[in-house]
C-alpha cells in the first residue's frame, strides 16, 4: 500500500483542524505523531506575535482563525489539539488498561456503562471518537454559566473528563499508537444534568463514627481489611467510591486464600463506604464488582 506524501499528510491534518474550527472548536497544533503540544514553553518564549505582552499556553493561543490555522499547518504534519474550555465542551475520556496492569481490570467504557445504571440512566448518545489506545472521548456541550475543571477518576476508574485547563486529541490525528477517529458523527448533546451534579464541586460530607464489625480470620486478613477500611473512610471528596473499590479489591485475595469470610468483608465495607457518605446500593454494588474480580484474579499465596 502507498503511504501518502508528507504533503499529503499536512493536508489530512490541515483539513481535520478546519473541521474542528468550523465547529468552533479551539484547536492548536500538537507534535507530529504525538499528543503533547508543538508551542513552545514559557522558557523559550520569544515574546513575539501572540506572546508580546507575556507568555501565552496553549489553551489561550488555541484558535478558530481558519487564516491562522492554515499557517500553523503549511510546514509540518501536526496533530490536532482541542482545547475543550474554549470550545465550550466538556469531553469524557473513557479510557483502556494499561498493558502492564492488573489482568482483569475492566475499561472506562464498562466503569461508566455501570455509572450510568447505578443512576438508571442510559449512556449518553453523543458525539463520540476512538482513541489510538482503543479507549472512547464522548463530547459535551458545557452548560452555561459553569466553569468545569479536569478530574482523573472522579466518576469511576479509567473515567476523566476534561474541561478548562483540558485538551483533547481531535478525530483525523494518528500518533504512533494508531489513529483517533470519528466512532459515532451524532450531534455533540448537552452535558447530562446527572452527570455535571457529580463533577460540581459538592459540600463536604459528614464522616459518620465507623463501628467496625467483629471479624475472625487471620491475623494478616483482619489487619489488612481494617487498613482499608479506615482508607474508604477518610478517602477525599469524590474519592469515596474509587477508594472503596480498589480497597476491596486489595482484601479480596484473602478471601480467595480462606483468610476472611466474604460476608464479613461485604459488611465491614459496607459499614466503610456507608461512614463515608456512599448510598446503600453504590457501595453493594462496588464491593461485590471489586471482590469478584480480585478473587477470580488473584495468585496463589506462595506466589503473590
Amino acid at each position: 500500500m502507498t503511504q501518502p506524501t508528507p504533503v499529503r499528510r499536512e493536508r489530512i491534518y490541515l483539513a481535520a483542524a478546519l473541521a474542528a474550527a468550523e465547529r468552533s472548536w479551539h484547536v492548536f497544533p500538537l507534535r507530529p505523531s504525538d499528543k503533547r503540544p508543538a508551542l513552545h514553553g514559557e522558557s523559550a518564549c520569544p515574546g513575539l506575535g501572540d506572546c508580546a505582552t507575556g507568555h501565552r499556553k496553549w489553551e489561550d493561543r488555541a484558535t478558530t482563525d481558519p487564516d491562522r490555522i492554515r499557517r500553523a499547518w503549511t510546514d509540518r504534519p501536526f496533530n490536532v489539539g482541542l482545547a475543550t474550555g474554549p470550545s465550550g465542551l466538556v469531553v469524557v475520556d473513557l479510557d483502556v488498561p494499561k498493558p502492564n496492569g492488573s489482568t482483569g481490570t475492566p475499561s472506562g467504557v464498562t466503569t461508566f456503562k455501570a455509572l450510568c445504571e447505578r443512576a438508571g440512566q442510559a449512556v449518553p448518545a453523543t458525539y463520540r471518537t476512538r482513541t489510538a489506545s482503543g479507549g472512547h472521548h464522548l463530547y459535551f456541550t458545557a452548560p452555561a454559566g459553569v466553569r468545569l475543571g479536569n478530574t482523573a477518576g472522579t466518576l469511576a476508574p479509567l473515567v476523566d473528563t476534561r474541561a478548562w485547563g483540558g485538551y483533547v486529541v481531535a478525530a483525523g490525528s494518528t500518533t504512533s499508537s494508531g489513529p483517533y477517529e470519528v466512532a459515532d458523527p451524532a450531534p455533540v448533546t448537552p452535558l447530562p444534568g446527572w452527570l455535571l451534579s457529580q463533577l460540581q464541586p459538592a459540600r463536604p460530607t459528614p464522616i459518620r463514627p465507623l463501628v467496625a464489625p467483629v471479624v475472625s480470620g487471620s491475623r494478616a486478613g483482619r489487619t489488612a481489611l481494617e487498613r482499608e477500611c479506615t482508607r474508604v473512610v477518610t478517602a477525599p471528596e469524590k474519592q469515596g467510591n474509587n477508594t472503596l473499590n480498589r480497597s476491596a479489591f486489595k482484601v479480596g485475595r484473602f478471601v480467595a486464600w480462606g483468610d476472611l469470610a466474604r460476608h464479613e468483608v461485604e459488611a465491614a465495607f459496607q459499614g466503610a463506604g456507608e461512614a463515608r457518605g456512599l448510598t446503600a446500593a453504590e457501595c453493594r454494588a462496588t464491593i461485590r464488582s471489586a471482590l469478584d474480580s480480585s478473587i477470580r484474579t488473584a495468585r496463589r499465596r506462595e506466589t503473590a
